[in-house]
């Protein structure tokens, strides 16, 4: 007896490599690897394979993804006498018979993704500065992975409002279409899952967390950078999501092209969909935010203290919220009345020597041409004259670290050059500044001139 089962797993063994060898020309490498090598094939009882797989998620898996390649993979080989039988592994339960019979499909049950609820689209201010970022969100949260911005990258400084968009995408998801299993994630939650998964060798299980998702949201994937192993699990979850047809979004500082430390295949991958910027908020914007936070907070502030702030503080709106929030410490925590005084104390604690007013790319190139001697014209003009060269690099290196300019707009105001081409200024810049003492004296100089002191 023990002989004749050995020779059915003998059987089973050969049966399953066949088809694996057929799977291989139909899917990728990387989902051989983690979907078909755990499968262990048990035996071939009668006309049934049985095949033991690691936990009833994995199955699900299989089921509802790669059923259809099994079968096509069998009906190639001329196996059609085969049918496949999946058992638990240790539980030895057996869960499924032929997919020819007349089967109930397995329901999702969604995850409640952990959403701030305060979050939403609604109570996002809109400018000029994030616009076009705003509409790119609400469209694909309206037809997640229908439409060409798959991925939807937001990038942009910090506290300009990339997470609050990610969050209202899946706000509104969640209102609409319930149904919908979302996964929200930071890049540091992302890499704690693998860690733990490896270390508790669940990495299937790991996999099955994301890779299941119909919209996948992640914070902050510049934080990927330097990690390989969690880099090369991200490539292979956004493969599957993308491939299957599943809405990627994520948020970074940067626009894609300028990432270092991350694979190339991933930023092709990023670069493959929309990228779309957040900039500092204008005036106007500023201005709104900030009667915005105090009116949620029940603080009527005079029209007078809010033009102040929104003067002096112009870097983004984590600052703004929290100056409000300053301002309303102190007031209660000191008995001090939100006057003048008070407000002009608090900005000054928390602007340090970052520049006191709103500064434009018109504002750099003036006085990159005062410190060079080349007339503005020239700076933003086409001649290629080394010494214009260098100072329009000059003023696109400064519009971009000072300003945080995106490199569209930095290019639009240069005559109408290409991103790539501030790319390559901002590049030369900074190997300059590296190996010639002068260049970096010259540019921090101008950086003072242009600051608060």
């Amino acid at each position: 007896m023990e002989n004749l089962w050995i020779k059915k797993t003998d059987m089973a063994k050969k049966t399953w490599k066949k088809i694996k060898e057929d799977l291989s020309c139909q899917l990728p490498g990387h989902t051989i690897s983690t979907w078909f090598d755990p499968i262990n094939p048990v035996a071939i009882d009668g006309d049934s394979l049985i095949l033991e797989v690691p936990s009833q998620f994995f199955y699900d898996w299989i089921e509802s993804h790669y059923r259809h390649h099994i079968n096509k993979s069998i009906e190639t080989l001329r196996l059609n006498s085969i049918s496949t039988k999946f058992i638990i592994s240790a539980e030895t339960q057996e869960i499924k018979t032929d997919e020819k019979q007349d089967l109930t499909p397995i329901k999702k049950s969604p995850l409640i993704p952990i959403l701030n609820r305060e979050h939403s689209f609604e109570s996002f201010i809109e400018g000029s500065n994030n616009q076009f970022a705003k509409t790119a969100a609400e469209a694909v949260a309206e037809n997640p992975g229908k439409q060409s911005f798959n991925p939807l990258i937001v990038y942009g400084g910090t506290g300009l409002g990339k997470t609050h968009l990610l969050h209202a995408i899946g706000n509104r998801v969640l209102e609409t279409q319930p149904d919908r299993r979302i996964v929200i994630a930071t890049s540091e939650k992302f890499t704690l899952d693998f860690v733990n998964g490896l270390r508790k060798n669940r990495t299937i299980e790991f996999a099955q967390q994301y890779r299941r998702a119909d919209i996948l949201l992640i914070d902050d994937i510049q934080f990927f950078r330097g990690k390989e192993q969690t880099q090369e699990q991200f490539f292979h979850t956004f493969n599957e999501l993308y491939q299957a047809g599943k809405q990627i979004v994520l948020t970074a500082d940067r626009y894609p092209g300028e990432m270092q430390g991350l694979q190339d295949r991933l930023l092709s991958r990023f670069q493959s969909g929309l990228s779309v910027d957040i900039q500092p908020p204008d005036f106007e914007v500023r201005v709104a935010i900030l009667m915005d936070k105090a009116e949620r907070n029940g603080v009527d502030l005079p029209y007078d203290i809010i033009e102040f702030i929104a003067t002096h503080m112009r870097s983004n709106i984590r600052d703004l919220e929290g100056t409000i929030i300053r301002l309303l410490a102190r007031s209660s925590l000191m008995n001090q009345d939100i006057d003048r005084d008070l407000v002009q104390e608090v900005v000054k604690e928390r602007i340090g020597s970052r520049p006191t007013r709103d500064l434009s790319m018109e504002d750099v190139v003036r006085k990159v041409s005062e410190r060079s001697g080349i007339p503005e014209d020239g700076i933003v003009g086409k001649s290629r004259r080394k010494e214009i060269v260098e100072a329009r690099q000059t003023a696109m290196f400064l519009c971009r670290n000072i300003l945080n300019s995106s490199l569209s707009s930095v290019g639009m105001h240069f005559g109408g050059r290409d991103h790539t081409t501030v790319m390559h200024a901002i590049k030369t810049i900074e190997k300059k500044k590296s190996k010639k003492k002068n260049i970096g004296e010259h540019i921090a100089q101008i950086t003072q001139e242009l600051s608060f002191f």
